[in-house]
């Protein structure tokens, strides 16, 4: 269950990444999943940011110490001195969007059921 500051603090990120573009925000099992688009690249739990990383990516969050969200281990905390830089903030949130793009699966294309004649 969310509370009013999980809703504070996801108001702050969202104010954060203003620069970053159309962010927007949905809950899921208790805390909130930030999209560009339709990529998932951001998780809020318990006042805490995570960006969705991979092996390109992740070196930068375990040098600052940073640790993975537990259910998804992909995901590595925002060091706060990023959190509260909005510039630096929206280039990480970037990779974040540039990684999850790079994980998708690529979508096929839809087969039609109709018949020919």
């Amino acid at each position: 269950m969310t509370t009013s500051k999980d809703q504070d603090f996801l108001d702050y990120v969202l104010d954060q990444l203003a620069g970053l573009g159309d962010v927007t925000s949905r809950p899921m099992f208790g805390c909130f999943g930030l999209y560009s688009g339709e990529d998932f690249f951001a998780i809020i739990d318990e006042g805490r940011l995570y960006f969705c990383t991979d092996e390109s990516t992740r070196p930068t969050y375990r040098n600052a110490g940073m640790k993975a969200f537990h259910a998804l281990k992909s995901y590595y905390e925002v060091p706060i001195d990023v959190l509260e830089d909005d510039v630096e903030l929206c280039k990480w949130a970037r990779d974040a969007v540039a990684v999850h793009r790079r994980k998708k699966p690529a979508r096929k294309k839809a087969v039609s059921n109709t018949r020919r004649r």
